[in-house]
């Protein structure tokens, strides 16, 4: 007979008629019989059965599928997602083939094909979920430094977000990184970061201070290193940018210089990504100043530059549409900047065979390695007061002329040995100095036992063997409705603080010195 209905109706009918008919006579327990099967369309027999016994329900089976992805599988991705400096799945994944590639060229690691056929076949979700236990967090700067130029921007056009469909490689975005730590005030570090829209490449330039001679300068020694001719320049309107030395620098060497709008940091969306996850991630938050921090801190681009642009890929938005509140994004293949330079038709063929011979040179865990190095050395002179002023004197007697740079050789630097363990790395990839606070001695709640604690002392004093459960549930008794249960920890911390200070008082009373020269009765 067909079921007439629904298996939760079945079952919320059958929950009903249960005890009726388990009390009811024999002629009763038919017309019961006669109800459930007319309505529900179970055979008679079956009907009886569960009449009888009622619905027992079985825990369903835990169905556990075949492991695909096993533990050499998931060591072999920890250990090439930690030589690609832990970035996302998505931009690790579809550069993983090139990658593995060059970490087996220089024999950091040898899969075996079963192994290495499942690696490269694995999706970013999954990676994503092998990788869960090694990801962290962190916290960020929340002071800004950007000062507005009073001058020329009605000299400089304004671009937008907008406006940077189709563009070749060479137009750049810039933007400084205050390292100041907490407190925007007297002199630091400042890190000028310059990114080109097109193929993602990134070019570092730590400066010791914040004016703008040293940042025309700087823009000049990057323009020096690039693969490509600088062709444009997107900048804020902080003053440092937008002032005559920029702007006659770039009408001379024939360099389309624009701003963003005032309070829209989407439209340097690029450069302010590239602070983020580059520059923050591997210099920190903390303060740093003086010459010997600058020297770090160069030294520390000079190798970043080379692992960011030739092993770090990067996915760019291809549209973006919105329908009925909801928005689609389309991105394109995780690439490096190296790999979008070498597709670009606008870059020359020996300047591509230069790029793919100095790849060739590159070992990822030996620059991975020196990047770490380095780090630890630069991380050494944060927050250290009091330095001596010959270096700050020093460092004010640099001229735009000491920022030009050389050129650097591209070759893979000396190996160093790993100074710092991955835990330690994870700790203190987002560094961020704070400050010790004061121990707190006060209360920030009402003390719900100050009423019936004296009576809880002489209890203690009279059976010191009565546990905190058996005083917590004689309060109850005594004062219904006033001591939740969740309160029992805390007076279960408050006694055992008591007999602690009660032992510590009786310690040193047994430990005190008896007086030599007692009282005599006379």
């Amino acid at each position: 007979m067909r079921q007439k209905m629904s298996l939760r109706s079945c079952r919320e009918l059958l929950d009903r008629l249960t005890p009726r008919y388990r009390i009811s006579t024999w002629k009763e327990k038919g017309l019961i019989l006669d109800e459930f099967v007319s309505g529900t369309g179970y055979d008679r027999k079956h009907s009886v059965k569960l009449l009888n016994r009622g619905i027992q329900c079985k825990p369903p089976k835990k169905r556990i599928p075949p492991r695909r992805y096993d533990a050499p599988i998931r060591l072999a991705l920890v250990t090439v997602w930690k030589a690609a400096n832990r970035i996302c799945s998505k931009r690790l994944m579809p550069f993983l083939p090139d990658f593995v590639a060059a970490l087996e060229r220089f024999g950091h690691i040898s899969l075996i094909g079963d192994v290495r056929k499942r690696l490269l076949a694995m999706s970013p979700a999954t990676a994503d979920r092998l990788l869960y236990q090694e990801r962290h967090t962190s916290a960020g700067l929340t002071i800004s430094t950007t000062r507005r130029g009073k001058l020329l921007k009605h000299q400089i056009p304004i671009r937008t977000f907008f406006d940077w469909n189709d563009v070749a490689p060479g137009f750049m975005e810039a933007d400084l990184v205050a390292h100041c730590g907490e407190k925007a005030e007297g002199a630091y570090l400042n890190t000028l970061t310059m990114t080109d829209i097109a193929t993602g490449w990134t070019e570092c330039l730590a400066l010791i201070r914040r004016s703008e001679a040293d940042v025309s300068a700087g823009i000049h020694a990057v323009r020096q290193r690039l693969p490509f001719p600088l062709l444009g320049l997107d900048t804020d309107n902080g003053g440092e940018f937008i002032n005559y030395d920029l702007l006659h620098y770039c009408e001379k060497e024939k360099i389309t210089f624009t701003r963003s709008r005032a309070y829209r940091k989407n439209d340097q969306a690029h450069v302010e990504e590239k602070n983020g996850s580059v520059v923050r991630r591997l210099v920190g938050y903390d303060r740093y100043k003086g010459m010997d921090a600058w020297q770090a801190l160069t030294a520390l681009y000079e190798v970043l530059r080379l692992y960011v642009n030739f092993f770090q890929p990067s996915v760019k938005l291809l549209s973006k549409v919105r329908t009925e509140g909801r928005t689609t994004k389309r991105y394109d293949k995780a690439q490096t900047p190296y790999q979008r330079i070498l597709r670009s038709t606008a870059v020359g063929e020996d300047r591509k065979i230069q790029l793919c011979y100095s790849y060739e040179r590159l070992d990822p865990v030996v620059l991975l390695n020196e990047l770490e190095h380095l780090q630890d050395r630069f991380w050494e002179h944060a927050h250290k007061k009091g330095s001596p002023v010959a270096d700050i004197e020093a460092a004010c007697d640099l001229t735009a002329q000491d920022l030009n740079l050389p050129k650097p050789v591209v070759t893979p630097p000396t190996p160093v040995a790993e100074t710092s363990t991955a835990a330690r790395k994870t700790v203190r990839m987002y560094r961020k100095t704070r400050k010790p606070s004061p121990l707190r001695t006060y209360r920030t709640r009402t003390d719900p036992f100050a009423d019936v604690w004296m009576p809880i002392q002489l209890q203690l004093e009279i059976d010191p063997s009565r546990s905190a459960k058996e005083l917590f549930l004689d309060l109850q008794q005594r004062y219904p409705g006033k001591y939740a249960h969740g309160q029992l920890r805390t007076l279960q911390r408050r006694i055992k603080q008591h007999r602690r200070e009660q032992l510590c008082l009786s310690q040193s009373i047994q430990g005190a010195p008896t007086n030599p020269f007692p009282e005599v009765n006379g």
